[in-house]
């Protein structure tokens, strides 16, 4: 991330010393710090002060899929991970937290989404801070990111979907047969416990017409790309379905009214934000999605009723509404 200063003309020279705030080029310890820092969990990069990439770690090659020969001797505001905030307003620019941090040297943390080298995008948080030399100079900076939320349980509920065949072959998600059971699993403990829970049904927006036009190969692209976003931006107790052929639900709870139209929201900007191949003149993918909380006398029919009506709500409002929940 960066603000809109010119790329550098040419490339920095690889990092040289560790990227900390010290000379020191070891740990206490001995342990040359670019060894620990190639082993950190979370993704590092350093940037010269021209903001040209000088570090990449391979943990930051796990988290995008962008390899250290994608990344080192580039502008890190040349769009390779192209950080977004949750309402999908871009953060390389002047809200960059990188640039301000080499601006004032204050570290800061933000929640934000990346672009992964398929595609689709991926909640981080992300820590920007200064380096400096000897005598207190800014030099540079450190970004460390992090997979954002409790992914690792949702990872978990799908591994067990995967041992039962209860994923989409295409896209990796849970299934329609998934999603039934999930359904029927979680209207019996809102019978018996009163844990609260909400539908969320939706759909890509004139999906027909992108394989009329691209083709069904890359009408299914479109799909995969789409349900990594939608998998990313969920929280750990929510579960995300392909239950046909553009079509998704969410299951998601416990959860307040406010933070199911929060999450709404969210589903509804991950979408447009991913890339989906270049060459494809006024391409963009968009989605809409309704929203039913579960109530007294509701059984699977009765939710999924009430959401895919707040659905079609939407799409009639559309392009004012992206999101609705019912009554």
């Amino acid at each position: 991330m960066a603000d809109l200063d010119p790329p550098p003309t040419q490339s920095a020279a690889p990092l040289a010393g560790p990227p900390t705030e010290h000379r020191d080029a070891s740990t206490p310890g001995g342990t040359p710090a670019r060894t620990v820092l190639d082993a950190m969990g979370d993704g590092l990069y350093v940037v010269s002060p021209q903001r040209a990439i000088t570090y990449w770690n391979p943990a930051a090659e796990r988290i995008t899929g962008f390899t250290a020969d994608d990344a080192l001797g580039r502008w890190c505001g040349d769009g390779l991970l192209n950080h977004v905030d949750e309402q999908g307003e871009p953060l390389c620019g002047v809200r960059c937290p990188l640039a301000a941090t080499m601006r004032d040297g204050q570290r800061r943390t933000v929640h934000a989404f990346l672009h992964h080298q398929e595609g689709h995008v991926v909640p981080v948080r992300v820590t920007a801070a200064p380096l400096r030399d000897a005598e207190g100079t800014i030099v540079g900076a450190v970004e460390t990111f992090s997979d954002d939320g409790d992914r690792a349980a949702v990872r978990a509920h799908l591994d067990l979907a995967q041992r039962t065949a209860l994923t989409d072959a295409l896209t990796g998600i849970g299934n329609r047969r998934f999603f039934d059971q999930d359904l029927e699993r979680r209207l019996a403990l809102w019978d018996r416990e009163g844990q609260r829970f909400a539908l969320i049904t939706a759909d890509i927006d004139g999906f027909k017409a992108v394989n009329d036009t691209y083709g069904h190969e890359f009408g299914d692209h479109v799909l995969q790309v789409v349900s990594r976003s939608l998998a990313a931006a969920v929280r750990g107790t929510d579960t995300v379905f392909r239950t046909g052929g553009d079509e998704f639900a969410v299951l998601a709870g416990p959860i307040t009214q406010e933070d199911l139209a929060a999450l709404a929201a969210r589903l509804a900007m991950v979408v447009p934000a991913g890339r989906y191949g270049g060459g494809r003149p006024g391409l963009r993918v968009t989605l809409t999605v309704g929203c039913a909380t579960v109530q007294a006398d509701d059984d699977a029919a009765s939710l999924r009723l009430r959401a895919d009506r707040a659905l079609y709500a939407a799409k009639a409002a559309r392009p004012r509404d992206t999101a609705r929940t019912s009554a």
